[in-house]
């Protein structure tokens, strides 16, 4: 992951240049005193201090254990004893758990493989901060007083050893503002640097980002470092986020310029003897391709980089020596951004798509067709390995036409990258419109894979809430907790018969997601999204792969790649030591949003291992820097996350939505709910022998007291009874129709033919676009 960067270099030795007027250009060494450069430092340091603190406390026992003022380490009859607890209003039981739960995660803990991972993180977590404060101390003091201040940096003390809970209704309530999440989540360190003019606070964020950058990556840490310096500088986050968007076009649009004729030959030299690189699915090795076909580059400070990456007040000298070899090489640029963007599209997938169906990351900006694909024939191709021409191996050729165009769309490419990931489909579409709803300061990709699958899935969940056994059953479930239904296993007869409907599909899609989870984490760690940060959101089985990606990612010890995950609504494990394994490889926010009132998530999910609990249903305990956000006042069912995904992003205060794109899914979800509703008037009549009544514009008819207008059915002459009692009807209902494995069996035939014509549809798409 870390590599030595020649970082000395002809700009950060010379003394900082004059401008046009023969102004000294500014640099951090110009606009700071000696004093304020060590504040820099040591705040830095300290940052970091507190980030090694965060993994240190992922794997502490005492955490999250009680609220109690005693220290968390005290015995349990020191916590008794206290000065400040009442013996009499002790809750001795609770005090018991407490120690019965303690000793469970001391054995959990003390598992060889959970200390392999915290050494391995804690490893991690120190290579980078040494390679950090020294780049740093290089320009602003000293190698040798930055890293003094490293060993003696305070960290920052966690506000709360608590879980963080939110009770949100993503409808109802005022989105949090990206600013104070910010501060709630990244609190902001003392620092005298705060109190200077906001431009040169400005200056010393964007010096800091180019710095990090001639690391010759932009890993997950780095960024977290960035949003401390943000909160604890009193800036707003729009300053980061512009500031990453005009550093990301200004490198690629250097990079466009090159010619690259003499980096090409030294390259093509070194690989005489190996003109072809191997990538197998299973190997790191791939992290090494950068996947282009030619013009690899001069020095980017010949096309001006230095003035590009200037601005805000920065001399292009100062720039340029800050970004160190990064500003040399458009192969470093390349691999920063996964070859200009072109990896994560391009021939690098072909082989996952042979592991997982349809498997492939799609831009959903440019609104792709779901079922396009990238892929070529490569049957001559083994099944785990892929051969992938040496891009030095014929400096004589250009860019390839996909990489070429991906330096051409510079103004699309950015320093981060966002997946999003779909749980269900009922049409192709939808492996992208979720994700609509994502603004423009990532590069956002959705995640395609086992289109039929989560297609037949999506349509049978459709059917089943749609059919009469579930109008029944769900006024049964709800005079039981979801979790009694699950544990004692009192599900409506009624239901269990049409049960085949979805059970199979989601045992298949489930395993499928499992495998595409495991396939996205061989991905990341092969550098698809080059050195940035990545971001992953899902909901449903979407949230499945997430789960599976972390925990592949923790087994591999893959560090630094992923910088937050939202699961939203997850068909996986709520076991504290799964969250905790994952926790080691998101650097910052990882989030588990559920609902205790979805139903179908249950339902789904009862024959699975439920003694570890369902994330998607409950929330996380024991893990404060696991944020667990309920929305179980709007979230009734499993269907509706589909449509909630932006608003429970806003109001968590995730920092890129598009509001607008938020608003339209409000819109359609209003629309399904009338649907609900007009669905469930009519099964509540139906039971009483009665139907709702339309007007002309097809809409439901409702009396003076809001109550929908009935009519009463006729049948063989006969008036039904308006007083017949409800469950009864119902029974009478379905003898005289089909009855329930009838009814599971018809909606079997239409879940197939809704599957084929929304893949046919697709293909038709697809054929379309190739001609």
């Amino acid at each position: 992951m870390f590599k030595h960067v020649p970082w000395a270099s002809s700009h950060e030795d010379a003394k900082p240049s004059e401008g046009k007027h023969g102004e000294e250009e500014k640099s951090l060494t110009t606009i700071l005193n000696i004093d304020q450069r060590g504040d820099l430092t040591l705040l830095i340091a300290s940052i970091m201090a507190s980030m090694r603190k965060t993994v240190e406390r992922n794997f502490d026992a005492n955490v999250a254990l009680s609220s109690s003022p005693s220290k968390p380490t005290a015995s349990e009859d020191e916590k008794i004893l206290n000065k400040d607890t009442d013996p009499a209003t002790a809750d001795v039981n609770k005090l018991d758990e407490e120690k019965k739960l303690k000793e469970q995660r001391q054995k959990e803990l003390a598992a060889p493989k959970m200390k392999e991972l915290k050494e391995e993180a804690l490893k991690f977590i120190d290579q980078w901060r040494s390679n950090v404060i020294e780049r740093i101390g290089s320009i602003v003091n000293s190698k040798e007083e930055a890293s003094s201040q490293l060993e003696s940096a305070p960290a920052k003390a966690p506000t709360s050893n608590t879980t963080q809970d939110k009770k949100v209704n993503p409808i109802a309530t005022k989105p949090e503002a990206t600013d104070t999440a910010l501060k709630e989540i990244f609190p902001p360190i003392d620092t005298p640097l705060s109190s200077l003019e906001e431009p040169t606070r400005i200056l010393i964020l964007h010096s800091t980002l180019l710095l990090l950058l001639s690391l010759e990556h932009y890993i997950a840490p780095s960024r977290v470092l960035l949003l401390y310096l943000t909160s604890s500088l009193h800036l707003p986050l729009s300053v980061l986020t512009d500031d990453e968007e005009k550093i990301a076009k200004g490198l690629l649009e250097a990079a466009k310029h090159m010619s690259g004729e003499s980096e090409t030959q030294k390259k093509a030299e070194e690989n005489k003897h190996s003109r072809k690189w191997k990538v197998g699915i299973a190997s790191v090795a791939g992290a090494a391709v950068i996947g282009l076909t030619g013009g690899l580059a001069a020095p980017l400070v010949a096309a001006g980089v230095g003035s590009v990456m200037g601005g805000l007040g920065l001399g292009a000298t100062a720039a340029a020596g800050y970004l160190g070899a990064v500003a040399g090489s458009t192969v470093i640029v390349g691999g920063l951004f996964g070859a200009y963007g072109g990896k994560m599209t391009g021939e690098m997938m072909d082989a996952y798509a042979k592991e997982v169906s349809d498997f492939a990351f799609l831009p959903v900006k440019e609104k792709p067709n779901p079922l396009s694909s990238t892929n070529k024939d490569s049957s001559s191709h083994s099944k785990n390995e892929k051969e992938i021409k040496d891009p030095a191996s014929d400096s004589s050729k250009p860019l390839s036409p996909s990489s070429a165009t991906a330096i051409d769309d510079a103004s699309s490419r950015r320093l981060r990258v966002t997946i999003g990931i779909s749980g269900w489909l009922t049409e192709a579409a939808d492996v992208t419109t979720p994700w609509h709803v994502l603004g423009s300061n990532a590069e956002v990709f959705a995640l395609r894979y086992e289109l039929e699958a989560l297609m037949n899935l999506g349509n049978s969940m459709q059917a089943m809430i749609s059919s009469a056994a579930w109008g029944y059953a769900k006024s049964e479930m709800i005079k039981h907790t979801i979790f009694a239904e699950l544990t004692a296993a009192l599900w409506p007869l009624a239901l269990l018969k049409i049960s085949r409907l979805v059970d199979n599909p989601f045992s298949i899609a489930k395993n499928r997601s499992d495998k595409a989870g495991e396939l996205l984490a061989d991905a990341l760690i092969n550098k698809a999204q080059g050195e940035r940060p990545v971001t992953l959101i899902g909901y449903s089985l979407g949230a499945r792969v997430i789960y599976s990606c972390l925990m592949s990612l923790a087994k591999r010890k893959a560090f630094g790649l992923v910088e937050s995950a939202v699961l939203i609504g997850a068909p996986c494990p709520s076991s504290t030591g799964d969250w905790r394994v994952m926790r080691t490889v998101v650097a910052s926010r990882l989030v588990n949003v559920y609902s205790e009132n979805d139903y179908i998530l249950g339902f789904l999910y009862r024959t699975s291992s439920i003694q570890y609990g369902v994330a998607g249903l409950q929330k996380i305990e024991g893990l404060p820097d696991v944020m667990n956000v309920d929305v179980s006042e709007t979230v009734s069912g499993h269907l509706r996350y589909r449509y909630l995904v932006g608003s429970i992003l806003k109001t968590i205060g995730f920092e890129d939505v598009d509001l607008k794109a938020v608003e339209a899914e409000a819109e359609k979800l209003k629309k399904m709910d009338e649907e609900d509703e007009e669905r469930s008037y009519a099964d509540k009549a139906k039971a009483q022998g009665m139907s709702i009544v339309k007007g002309a514009d097809g809409k439901i008819l409702f009396d003076k007291d809001g109550r929908p207008l009935m009519e009463k059915v006729w049948k063989g002459g006969k008036e039904k009874s308006e007083g017949q009692d409800e469950d009864k009807s119902v029974a009478k209902g379905k003898d005289d129709k089909e009855g329930a494995d009838d009814e599971a069996e018809r909606l079997e035939k239409e879940v197939q033919e809704k599957t084929q014509q929304g893949l046919l549809q697709g293909m038709a798409q697809k054929l379309h676009i190739s001609r």
